[in-house]
């Protein structure tokens, strides 16, 4: 087992403690805003509407606004148990990706008959929603940059060759745009990816909807849906919401439907944010084209730069506790936000002294097939989507479309496809899920120590379709 560049090339613990110091625990977009988004009242008594939204996520907003869109005349609640956007929407890196199935290579080993057509499908999306997002004026830091996929390690870089859609550089090539001396090559996907400030395009889709009609209520929090003559009755801890339709956009949380309970795992993913870096850093790392990036290692490490020259950085650690309870405590690990100190100044030396002003967490709904699922249920009065497994900024405007799709009984090319007629596998009970799957991150681990080789845990994964390859 060899070491990899991030334990080869430690910095020295003071230069961790000391960027640490007075980092507070708060999701950064989040807190960027500060007190003076718009809330939306909680429901007070009983209503009805044609269609009721479950969630104030992305899939819960994409739903209605293109809802609205197919029929402005619709009556449309979306009820919020916290606040917009407070969960993944809110926490996530603000990377917008094309893939609807968690890369080119996870999508092509699973529907290798489909792949094209799910590649343009996810182009297709991107084009809308940035289309969307000009149309509405809405102020997200929309930037369509691309991503660098990094090689990092020497047998990473027989891998660059396979991505599909990008343009291959050279170490110098790669440095020239972004300088890390743990950069040996990249490949630059340059149409496929856009930097999206993450919180913003929440509450700036919440705005729209409003605008468009939609009566959003938070602080609501769904309990059950009953079913009854001619539609299901969304049972809140306010009041009772009688819907004609309901969607489901309740990500990583326990699940309304049943048959839902094990689709779906939460990982947590962690994260940090630097102060704003001043001139002088910023001709040191270069970086003028702002695109995402991320390294090709199975704990793989995201990162970008905000409108404000800030850089995020998150990923390696994604942990799984016992239980699978969604519970703030596992939020707090003082020891991986340290490791990802420790990798930032592996990746970026020359930055020693920079501080981060934020740390935060959040758990990912995570399924079997690594991207999201979807179905419905109630006599086809219910529709879900859920398992976007970190990729969700992008997928879940797809999935709007697809549930408004399943809900109106139209038969669309996106409907089609098997992605969205099957269901994948479900997750084993406890103690066989937690067990399998910190067994599954210890042979990742492993093998990003042996250049990349596959155990036969991962090889028997693989051969029964729950193999992870991004």
């Amino acid at each position: 087992m060899h070491t990899t560049v991030f334990e080869r090339n430690v910095p020295q613990p003071a230069v961790v403690a000391r960027s640490l110091e007075g980092a507070v625990h708060r999701p950064f977009w989040i807190d960027d805003l500060g007190p003076d988004v718009t809330r939306y009242p909680q429901l007070e008594g009983d209503a009805s509407a044609a269609l009721v939204i479950v969630g104030g996520g992305y899939t819960g907003l994409w739903t209605a606004l293109r809802a609205k869109e197919r029929e402005p005349e619709r009556s449309v609640i979306l009820l919020e148990g916290e606040r917009i956007a407070w969960a993944a929407s809110g926490r996530n890196g603000g990377f917008c990706e094309a893939s609807l199935t968690h890369g080119y290579e996870n999508g092509k080993s699973r529907w290798p008959q489909e792949i094209e057509t799910l590649e343009r499908l996810g182009l297709e999306n991107l084009e809308r929603m940035q289309e969307a997002i000009e149309r509405y004026g809405m102020d997200c830091e929309w930037e369509r940059t691309g991503e660098l996929n990094v090689a990092v390690e020497p047998h990473q870089l027989e891998w660059l060759a396979e991505e599909s859609g990008g343009h291959v550089l050279n170490r110098e090539a790669t440095r020239a745009e972004v300088n890390s001396p743990t950069f040996l090559g990249s490949v630059w996907l340059k149409d496929s990816v856009a930097m999206v400030h993450p919180y913003k395009l929440a509450t700036e889709l919440a705005r729209v909807v409003t605008e468009l009609g939609v009566t959003i209520h938070e602080g609501t929090r769904v309990r059950e849906l009953v079913d009854v003559d001619g539609g299901v009755d969304v049972v809140t801890d306010r009041g009772t919401v009688r819907a004609g339709q309901v969607v489901l956009g309740t990500n990583v949380f326990p699940s309304l439907l049943k048959r839902n309970a094990l689709m779906t795992v939460p990982v947590y993913d962690y994260a940090l944010m630097t102060e704003p870096l001043s001139q002088e850093q910023l001709e040191a790392i270069g970086w003028t084209n702002r695109q995402g990036i991320g390294d090709m290692a199975n704990q793989f490490h995201y990162y970008r730069i905000t409108q404000d020259n800030r850089i995020l950085f998150g990923g390696y650690d994604a942990l799984y506790f016992w239980g699978r309870r969604v519970d703030e405590g596992h939020e707090y690990q003082p020891e991986t936000w340290e490791r990802l100190a420790s990798h930032f100044f592996t990746t970026f030396p020359q930055l020693e002294g920079v501080k981060f002003t934020h740390k935060w967490a959040g758990p990912i709904d995570s399924s079997t097939q690594f991207c999201a699922f979807f179905g419905t249920a109630r006599k086809d009065r219910v529709a879900y989507a859920a398992g976007f497994t970190g990729l969700g900024v992008g997928a879940t405007a797809f999935a709007a479309d697809v549930l408004l799709d399943l809900l109106s009984g139209a038969d669309t090319e996106r409907t089609r496809v098997e992605m969205v007629r099957k269901r994948p596998l479900p997750f084993p009970p406890e103690p066989f899920a937690s067990v399998g799957i910190n067994l599954t991150r210890w042979s990742m681990d492993r093998a990003d120590h042996n250049e990349g080789k596959r155990n036969f845990i991962l090889k028997a994964l693989d051969a029964v379709g729950l193999g992870f390859d991004s």
